[in-house]
């Protein structure tokens, strides 16, 4: 059987009623949907092929919804496909066949191997027990990452031509020690990131408030440090179009045990205050960043 068959709703939106805010969340690496030829291909035992999920960030941030903003959540979990890259970023190494000359084969994300099609989960180890074919890459690309994006595409265009702008918010969460691909290898993180690529995909005034408003709820919060935005902060947020990106990484220890992949009592607060901060960047106003 394709194992993409099991994956036959690669994504789902929940939509307000009615959208007052002219925010989009998305979440593009909380899928729990593991096909079962791919656990059955890779040389992990299943904890260690989820390492690289942000779980239940989906959930964190469900009330965005009830707040009158649209969540875009994956299903397809990040080691199968990774929605937060270029379409086609391809470790040549990883396929038996050729790849089409248009795939980034030098990425620095590629030479990490986690490109579109990962070669390693978030702790470095190797995935699978053998190559892939090409098609099979480029079969997961184009019937789960296209589709993830093009619904992307269609909320911010229709948030932005309803409201005159938009702020995208890329949902993530992050492991509490720094991971060997990061440069804080090693290190206990702060509570939250967040990444607005030094300013590049969202104007000040909004990564701004975010920061404040976290540090008000008491978390502790870095900005652009170790992560400043990845594939969808950089490619969506154009503030000089209208359209502002900030990624938000949220720390796993706050809401789940890291190793047993269970939820922890405070994950329901912690989903509270993320509608709050849902709220509150909703209400900043077109008139307090800058717009076409």
């Amino acid at each position: 059987m394709d194992c993409l068959q099991v994956l036959d709703r690669p994504w789902e939106v929940v939509a307000p009623s009615q959208q007052t805010l002219p925010l989009v969340l998305a979440s593009p690496h909380s899928g729990r949907s593991y096909p079962p030829e791919f656990v059955a291909a890779s040389r992990l035992d299943f904890p260690s092929l989820r390492k690289s999920e942000d779980s239940f960030v989906d959930e964190i941030f469900a009330t965005a919804p009830a707040h009158g903003a649209p969540l875009l959540r994956a299903f397809f979990p990040r080691a199968f496909v990774d929605a937060n890259r270029e379409p086609f970023e391809l470790d040549p190494q990883m396929f038996e066949d050729g790849l089409p000359d248009y795939v980034n084969t030098a990425s620095p994300r590629v030479a990490a191997g986690l490109g579109t099609i990962a070669r390693v989960v978030a702790n470095g180890q190797n995935i699978y027990k053998a190559k892939l074919t090409a098609s099979e890459g480029l079969r997961r690309i184009e019937r789960l990452y296209r589709p993830y994006h093009a619904a992307l595409r269609r909320l911010i265009e229709r948030t932005r031509a309803r409201f005159g702008y938009c702020l995208l918010v890329d949902c993530h969460s992050m492991p509490s020690i720094g991971v060997p691909s990061d440069l804080d290898a090693g290190r206990t993180r702060v509570d939250f990131v967040l990444g607005d690529c030094f300013g590049a995909a969202c104007d000040p005034v909004i990564t701004a408030a975010a920061e404040g408003a976290l540090k008000e709820m008491g978390y502790v919060v870095a900005c652009n440090t170790p992560y400043a935005g990845g594939f969808t902060t950089r490619h969506y947020g154009r503030p000089v179009a209208g359209i502002h990106a900030l990624q938000v990484e949220v720390n796993r220890a706050l809401y789940m045990n890291e190793a047993s992949f269970e939820r922890k009592p405070q994950i329901s607060e912690l989903a509270d205050r993320m509608g709050d901060l849902v709220a509150l960047l909703g209400g900043i106003g077109a008139t307090a960043v800058a717009t076409p």
